[in-house]
């Protein structure tokens, strides 16, 4: 058996690992399960990628995360290690194969999304498999209390039955301690067993900048700190709006977002990655699986609804080490969006009930039907179908997604491919047969290798082109070709897919666990009021972070609080006058931090932050059980 360095370097081309990996992977080897909390960036994959290679049987990964699924069996594959992927949108024929050939060792790597986990085909075929290891990709998916739960991850554990002496590996960037337990619980680990890099990142300053013209200071920031950045917006208007405006003032910029095509996501990311567009300006889709060292600066000019999102974005900055910047530009309209956001993300069951009725119309499922059946989904079409709200009915979705319901994926990109399903006679024989169908047929199998044993790729045009003809002439002969039963053919996609996880119910029987939703709710709430602390703090903006994700660290001396943390910051008389102000708020009403700041002026707040962390560092104030409390004695 090859040892985990022979493998690292005979694939991956390192010599050693990155901290704490070796440490995984050693546990993994024997036996143990683990849960690994690395900073994004910190090498999840090799974690399981590397003692799977050492081991005899087969990998299976679970994530929900279709297109970073898509990215890792590619770059195996690259490596020439055997790697596939199930999720929605594939047809039964290939799922079927796929798990044939896992079943008989002819796959290393098995990735799946929680939902297909759950499913009986899969199961019994999991029975068969010699797994050597499963790992939970996006762990902090299965806790109730973490930022994104969802429900099918509670069913991995029932996996274990099928396999008992398989290990266990859950990875995630961002876990709060609650979450770090409720992990371990949820997967039915033997014995706890954490590994957790320091979320420190000592090379990366945090600042917020209380701002009204966000745009200006935006274009400030990225003339004063040269190099690539990432700019964080809302929305995709605002990332066109906000390059435009970059542009339009010499500093080279073009923004991305989900609802490009293809092609353009693609040419856009890898021009920013080799460094010809310095400055992206991207919603959140932009930024996942891309591993780019030298990102000196990363700015949202919005505030996320969480500090989990937030700590993950900003962490795409400095990951080479180098001196970096975090920043985030806030206003008080910020919080009054989110504010909005929270009610809007919750809205009430009959609403949902509506949503649910309409989705079973607009894709013509009758009651009893539907289980695992999946859909091209468009939400701005469904919606005027049915005279919808938009942004009320994609809450209702996510809803009917954390029940469990229905499955959303985002939009993934699946090339045309087919498959034949006939043997060499048979096809030779409808060759002869069909004269008209034999200049394509031969196109088809001269451009794709291996179509006789599994899907390959086509590309429709390249088939036009080497018959000398139009895609409005081959589109419909292979559509023919599928038709007879001599191969399947499946078109390309690029639209989020929608699938039902469960069997069509009626309406007046449709329900939602009310108790859960409260406490999602909740939950989120106090995500949200967390994210809006931290925009407001006088404390120091690491030590608060850290501090959310269960690590206790010192000051960093480099955010804009510490870097602002003196007295002399403000005149003697200023400073009392402030002073005085903090004393009277604090002692008449225990008052949190974002309280107190609610209670000055905007353009004095600044003022305020350096006052109260002076006050802090000194012993004066207090926060205890996040209240501030005055310590001075009389």
């Amino acid at each position: 058996m090859a040892t985990p360095h022979e493998i690292l370097k005979q694939y991956w081309g390192f010599d050693q690992f990155r901290p704490l990996q070796e440490d995984i992977i050693r546990s993994v080897l024997e036996g143990n399960d683990a849960l690994a909390l690395l900073p994004t960036g910190g090498g999840k994959s090799i974690c399981f990628q590397v003692p799977a290679l050492c081991m005899e049987g087969i990998c299976l990964v679970v994530s929900p995360l279709i297109a970073l699924m898509k990215d890792q069996v590619a770059n195996l594959k690259k490596r020439e290690i055997n790697a596939e992927a199930i999720f929605s949108g594939m047809s039964y024929r290939e799922i079927d194969r796929i798990l044939d050939n896992a079943a008989y060792g002819g796959i290393k790597f098995l990735y799946l999304s929680p939902e297909r986990l759950t499913t009986e085909l899969v199961r019994e075929r999991i029975k068969r498999m010699n797994i050597s290891l499963l790992a939970v990709d996006e762990a902090h998916c299965i806790s109730q209390w973490g930022y994104d739960f969802r429900p099918p991850y509670l069913q991995i554990a029932e996996i274990r039955d099928l396999i008992p002496k398989t290990p266990v590996l859950a990875l995630t960037a961002t876990a709060t301690p609650e979450v770090v337990i409720d992990i371990q619980e949820k997967l039915l680990f033997k014995q706890k067993n954490v590994f957790q890099k320091s979320f420190s990142r000592t090379n990366l300053s945090y600042v917020v900048l209380p701002e009204e013209n966000k745009y200006a200071k935006l274009l400030d920031i990225l003339r004063k700190v040269k190099g690539s950045g990432v700019v964080y917006a809302r929305n995709r208007k605002l990332t066109k709006d906000i390059a435009r405006y970059l542009i339009e003032n010499k500093v080279s910029a073009d923004f991305y977002h989900a609802g490009l095509s293809p092609d353009e996501r693609s040419s856009k990311q890898e021009a920013w990655i080799v460094g010809r567009i310095p400055i992206m300006v991207c919603t959140n889709a932009f930024g996942m699986g891309i591993d780019k060292p030298d990102v000196r600066t990363v700015v949202h000019v919005d505030l996320p609804e969480n500090l989990e999102a937030y700590f993950q974005e900003a962490g795409r900055a400095g990951r080479d080490g180098k001196k970096s910047y975090a920043v985030l530009l806030y206003s008080d309209e910020d919080k009054r969006t989110l504010e909005r956001n929270l009610l809007l993300s919750f809205p009430p069951v009959q609403d949902i009930r509506q949503v649910y009725r309409a989705l079973g119309s607009y894709f013509q499922l009758a009651v009893g039907a539907g289980e695992f059946q999946t859909f091209d989904f468009d939400i701005a079409d469904f919606c005027k179908n049915f005279q919808l709200d938009v942004v009320k009915t994609y809450s209702c979705i996510k809803i009917l997604e954390q029940e469990g319901w229905i499955s959303l994926t985002e939009s993934v990109w699946m090339p045309s491919s087919f498959m034949v399903l006939v043997g060499r006679e048979q096809l030779y024989d409808f060759q002869l047969k069909n004269p008209s169908l034999d200049p394509i047929i031969k196109s088809l199998l001269r451009l794709s290798e291996g179509a006789f044993q599994h899907f390959v790729p086509i590309n429709e045009s390249a088939v036009a082109r080497l018959l000398k003809t139009t895609n409005d002439k081959v589109l419909p002969a292979i559509q023919h070709l599928h038709n007879q039963g001599i191969i399947e053919y499946r078109p390309l996609k690029d639209k989020p897919q929608l699938t039902f996880t469960k069997e069509r119910v009626d309406a007046n029987n449709f329900t939602i666990d009310v108790a859960s939703y409260n406490l999602r709710k909740e939950r989120q709430q106090k995500r949200m009021e967390k994210a809006i602390a931290y925009a407001t703090t006088a404390r120091c903006r690491s030590q608060m972070l850290l501090e959310y994700f269960g690590e206790n660290s010192p000051t960093c001396g480099t955010c804009d609080v510490c870097l602002g943390r003196t007295q002399a910051a403000l005149s003697t008389d200023d400073f009392e006058r402030y002073k005085l102000k903090i004393k009277q708020l604090i002692v008449a009403e225990k008052i949190t931090e974002r309280q107190l700041m609610e209670a000055f002026a905007a353009n004095r707040q600044p003022n305020v932050v350096k006052a109260l962390a002076f006050l802090m560092d000194e012993g004066i104030v207090a926060l205890e059980n996040e209240r501030l409390t005055w310590k001075e004695k009389p």
